[in-house]
């Protein structure tokens, strides 16, 4: 009879082995692995839902506490995006040998007179005008009132001053007491100095803070970081320099048909509508309906619908036109996750948000793009850091 080994002297079979994937797809390969009582399709819902909670509780807490830190978030955002659109003025007076110092200072003296000397223009203007538009305001008032009462729509006497009663008294409601005013005043002017502290330090050495930021990273993955760096500055420039462009042309066609029509303050709502259209989709389209309700008041139904196929025509010429031109490589977004953005800017930072939003998404997508193009690159040292840098 030959010999059989007992079971408990028989060699131990080796386990079976687990695939050895990576990321969400590896995951769900051990989720399957591990939990055999359990359907293949509700482990990886399981195990996707908990990646994605967890990526919204990490943005919920950054987008938390920069709401809480707001006057140093948007000093630091403006100061980013003024160095932007200063950078050529600072790089022109370096190239005539000015020392760093100096062309920094050219760069921050350049933006504040070209915001001063528009803004005294316009208050020279409006309180020029102040006592004829006051008149011609209150006449067309009269004419609206007039009209909505004796025309075709069931509104009487009594349910407008009503509804004008409600106007005034949640416009009172809505006004912030004095002490909140000035809390708020403060924080904006603080926010404004700081701003204007960091766009001199950026001017000056941007590129030394770029080149210590960068030594901050692992050798193995500074190159693409670099990479990616120098792709979202290059993305915050052309957004700047493009709005810019687009603003300027919106403020000047609506500025000079509404001049030309003869509606009144035809200077500030054209610098109203400048600085709207940084706001993007939403501004350009309230500062028209600011514009064409002027003319309205002002100067009667004729010239308001000629104030609004000036508006019309300047905003087709600039979506159709200027944004596809100028903006197309910049942002590279469709226009209803633009909308998207720009309602959520809104609802978490109100005006300022809506301002800082699209610039945000548009940068954290080229790098995020970048870092995904160089992810199969070899590491290497780049011989400039940040190519783009500010400075």
């Amino acid at each position: 009879m030959p010999f059989r080994k007992h079971p408990k002297d028989a060699p131990p079979q080796p386990a079976p082995k687990r695939p050895h994937t990576t990321g969400l797809a590896g995951e769900a390969a051990r989720v399957q692995h591990d939990g055999a009582g359990v359907p293949a399709g509700l482990r990886v819902a399981a195990v996707t839902g908990a990646y994605l909670l967890i990526i919204a509780l990490a943005v919920y807490l950054v987008v938390t506490v920069l709401v809480r830190l707001a006057p140093l978030t948007l000093a630091i955002v403006a100061a980013l995006l003024t160095t932007a659109l200063m950078q050529p003025v600072a790089g022109g007076l370096r190239r005539l040998r000015a020392p760093a110092w100096a062309a920094a200072l050219g760069g921050v003296l350049t933006l504040l007179l070209a915001i001063a000397l528009p803004f005294t223009l316009i208050t020279n203007r409006v309180v020029g005008q102040w006592g004829r538009l006051r008149e011609q305001t209150e006449q067309g008032l009269l004419r609206i009132r007039q009209w909505l009462v004796e025309g075709p729509l069931p509104v009487s006497q009594r349910q407008l001053d009503a509804a004008l009663d409600g106007i005034i008294a949640g416009a009172r409601n809505a006004a912030p007491d004095p002490v909140g005013g000035a809390t708020a005043a403060a924080e904006v002017l603080t926010a404004v100095v700081l701003a204007l502290v960091l766009m001199f330090f950026l001017l000056k050495d941007g590129e030394q803070m770029a080149r210590w930021t960068l030594d901050l990273v692992p050798d193995r993955h500074r190159s693409r970081v670099a990479a990616a760096a120098a792709a979202g500055w290059r993305t915050l420039v052309s957004y700047i320099r493009g709005t810019f462009m687009v603003a300027a042309v919106d403020g000047i066609g609506i500025g000079v048909g509404l001049a030309i029509i003869g509606v009144p303050l035809a200077l500030p709502l054209g610098l109203l509508t400048f600085v709207s259209a940084f706001i993007p989709i939403v501004g350009a389209t309230l500062a028209g309906a600011v514009a064409v309700l002027v003319a309205l008041v002002s100067n009667g139904v004729t010239d308001a619908l000629l104030a609004l196929g000036v508006v019309l025509a300047v905003q087709q010429a600039e979506g159709n036109l200027l944004q596809p031109l100028i903006m197309g490589r910049a942002l590279r977004l469709h226009p209803a996750v633009i909308l998207v953005v720009v309602t959520a800017g809104t609802l978490l930072a109100g005006v300022a948000g809506a301002v800082v939003a699209v610039p945000i998404v548009a940068i954290a997508y080229r790098v995020a793009r970048s870092l995904r193009e160089t992810r199969e690159a070899p590491a290497q040292e780049p011989a400039e850091p940040v190519p783009d840098a500010p400075g």
